[in-house]
Formats: C-alpha cells, structure tokens, sequence
C-alpha cells in the first residue's frame, strides 16, 4: 500500500490495519521529527465563544449542586418535622422534585460543558501508535511523559484556567453532597438495639386487626404475627419488636440453654403450657422478616437468605448464615386471660452485631 503524501500544514492523518514492512527499531527516547503539534483550535473566535458557553454551564452545574444541598436540608419530609397541617405526602413529592430537578440539571450541565469542551476547544487530531513489546524501556516513560504534555496542551485545560477553574466550581457541591447526606445516619445507636418495648404485662395483639388473642384462640401448627399493643403507629418500635407466635402439640417443645454473650439466661417462662412459644421476627442474619413456617417439619425460614430455624428447639440455626438462634419473648397470661410478655427479650434481637450495638 503505497503512503499518501499530506498537504503542508494539515494534521497527520491516523493509518489503520497497515502494517510495517518489516521490524524497525525506535529510539523511543527521542520522538520523530514530523508536523508541528496543533494544540489550538482554527478558529479563535469560535473557541472564545465555546469557551464562555462552557464556564456558563459549569456555573449552572455548581448553582445547581448548591440547590440540591439546599433542598436537601431545607425542605423537611419527615412527619415530625412537617408544621402543623403539612402534608407528609406532599412535602415527600415537592422534596423529591427539588431534589430530582437539581441533580439532574448539576449531571446536564457538566455532561453538555464537557461535551462543548471536547467538539468545539479541543483540535481533531489523528494519531499513529506503532505496537512494540510490553517491556516498559527508559525511552518510553520518558515518550509518555512528552505524549502526556501534549495531551495537557491539546485538551486546553493549561491554557484556558477559566475552564479548569468553573469545572473546579461545578463539582465542589457533587463532592460536598456525601457530607450532607450522611446526615440522615442519624447518631450512634449506642444500646438502643439492645432492648425493644416489651415489658411485663404488655399485651401481644394481631398485626393489622390489633386483637388480643387468648391461648385457646388457634390451634396447634398455627403461626401468626404479633405486635405489642399501643406501638402500631411506632414504626421503630414494631420493626424491633415484631414476633411469631406459634403453636404446638404438648411434648412437642424443647428448651435448651440459652445464653446472652457467654452468659447463661436464668430459666424463664418460655411458654404457655408447653405448647405456645414466641420468637423474634427479625432473622439474625442481616434483619429480613422470618415469615415462612413449614408446620410438618417444624422449621422457621428466611426467605431472603434461607436461614432455618427449629422451632421445637429455641429457634437454633439448622441451616444457612445466621449466626445465632432466633431471641424468644417470654409469654404470660394477664388477668383477662390474654397473651402477654413476661417480659423484653433476655437476649438483644436482629442480626448479630446488633450485640456490639
């Protein structure tokens, strides 16, 4: 394939799929003399006005960001922190649409600057790259080093600071965002995990209908969802205190040891008659609902990891990552005769490092 001679002052053009005749050996430390390096666009004027359009654009891009955090902080979503009358619907669709218009026009605005930057600032310009070994020799590093120059000097960012300086500005909220919105981690739980709100005497009703249940109300190989009574609008207090209360046969039910830590848990009244047993909700994996119960096998399943509990023997783990067995609520039966706690769990519920909490 014969070469194609370029016109004086035109850029080289790149040749794709042409190799070399035969293996030459190149002095990489010293780049080959050819056509000036065009680093500037032709037209002045036309590059002066693209560049004002960009540090326009990285300017919006910081505005932008500045109202993203703005809205962030400023427009509260949360029921108790709405004034009196506010609806929580309404501030959570408004928050959402301040938060959603802002980062989108922040991602716009540096995605067309950068755009601009590239098409219309930085020269179209070809470039032929022989293929030589993998072995790094002085010579190359030193033929980066140039390339990577001439790379500063082409993309414009050297000899434009206005440029470099508003897309400095424009991601300095995209960098600042995290800190804001580590905000809403909350404090330190301290050991808050390690109790929830059940107490002596506190009644267990049904979730969803709040009914107190009686032990005669189901029959053995029933599961269902228990709640403390008066928390059903405490979200917290329901996601920690949550528990299925199920059913068995007399004789059916064993009662190991059960231990806090390397602490051995005083015999309590785990049952009533025997027969009716409650446990945590919350797997003691990673906190996924435990709402799965095989009534031939008598088995407890996660669903979402497929931890497996015997719920004839404490809830211990027969099967999956969980770490420990499910915690047990003691059950009492108050004066009405309703199903209530002995008292809180002896053991902190939830995943294992709930413990360290």
């Amino acid at each position: 394939m014969s070469e194609i001679e370029e016109p004086a002052g035109t850029a080289p053009r790149r040749v794709i799929g042409t190799p070399s005749p035969a293996p030459v050996a190149v002095d990489t430390a010293e780049k080959p003399a050819g056509p000036p390096l065009v680093t500037d666009p032709p037209d002045k004027a036309h590059a002066s006005r693209a560049e004002l359009l960009v540090a326009a654009l990285f300017v919006l891009a910081f505005l932008a960001g500045c109202g993203f955090i703005a809205a962030y902080i400023g427009l509260e979503v949360g029921s108790s922190n709405l004034p009196p009358g506010a609806n929580a619907v309404d501030a959570a669709f408004r928050s959402n649409l301040a938060l959603g218009l802002a980062l989108s026009v922040v991602l716009l605005a540096l995605g067309a600057g950068s755009m601009i930057w590239v098409r219309h600032l930085t020269p179209n310009i070809e470039i032929e790259e022989e293929r030589h070994e993998l072995k790094s020799a002085p010579g190359d590093r030193a033929a980066f080093k140039a390339e990577f120059a001439d790379g500063a000097a082409i993309s414009q960012v050297t000899k434009r600071p206005l440029l470099r300086r508003t897309l400095l500005l424009a991601t300095a909220p995209l960098a600042l965002a995290p800190l804001v919105l580590l905000r809403d981690l909350g404090p330190l739980p301290g050991t808050s995990l390690r109790y929830t709100v059940w107490r002596k005497g506190l009644r267990a009703v049904t979730l969803g209908a709040l009914n107190p249940l009686r032990p005669g109300d189901f029959q053995p190989g029933s599961m269902i969802t228990m709640i403390p009574e008066g928390f059903q609008d405490d979200a917290d207090a329901v996601a920690k205190a949550g528990v299925i209360l199920i059913k068995f046969e007399p004789g059916q039910l064993n009662f190991p040891d059960r231990y806090n830590g390397s602490t051995l848990i005083a015999s309590m009244n785990w049952s009533i008659d025997n027969s009716l047993i409650a446990y945590s909700k919350i797997c003691t994996h990673v906190g996924c609902p435990v709402a799965l119960y095989e009534q031939t096998t008598h088995h407890i399943l996660c669903p979402c990891h497929q931890s497996t509990f015997d719920a004839t023997n404490g809830a211990w783990v027969i099967f999956g990552p969980a770490a420990r067995p499910l915690p047990q609520l003691p059950l009492m039966v108050d004066s009405d005769g309703y199903l209530a706690a002995a008292s809180d769990f002896p053991q902190p519920v939830g995943p294992s490092f709930w413990e360290r909490g």
